[in-house]
């Protein structure tokens, strides 16, 4: 069932992708001089699809990064709750052996009957 939602939400994605590279190959100067827009320095002839490309993956990148940094008190505390847990479990089991078998009776009520008003 998974496999097949996931054709059913890429198959179309891949499909736009492809018709955004074939409708935007003509190639754009991709410059990083801000300085001198006649000459620049440091610049490149790229098909217009790979520039948007690239730009959709930093993106995804500096997005993932800034969400892993922003996790990071979250993960911290989940690690500090894992192994308190994992440490309690331990001593809960080392108590539960420790303990005699006859003891984990319930208690016995006594048979008095209750006083009446």
């Amino acid at each position: 069932m998974i496999r097949f939602l996931k054709a059913l939400i890429l198959l179309p994605v891949a499909i736009l992708v492809v018709l955004l590279a074939v409708a935007n190959r003509a190639p754009v100067t991709l410059s990083l001089d801000p300085f001198s827009q006649d000459a620049p320095e440091f610049a490149t002839r790229l098909p217009l699809f790979a520039v948007i490309f690239a730009a959709v993956m930093l993106g995804v990148v500096i997005g993932g990064t800034a969400t892993w940094l922003a996790q990071g008190k979250n993960r911290k505390s989940r690690r500090q709750l894992r192994r308190e847990t994992r440490q309690l479990r331990y001593e809960t089991e080392r108590l539960k052996s420790q303990t005699p078998a006859s003891t984990t009776l319930p208690a016995t009520v006594s048979a008095s009957p209750s006083p009446r008003f």
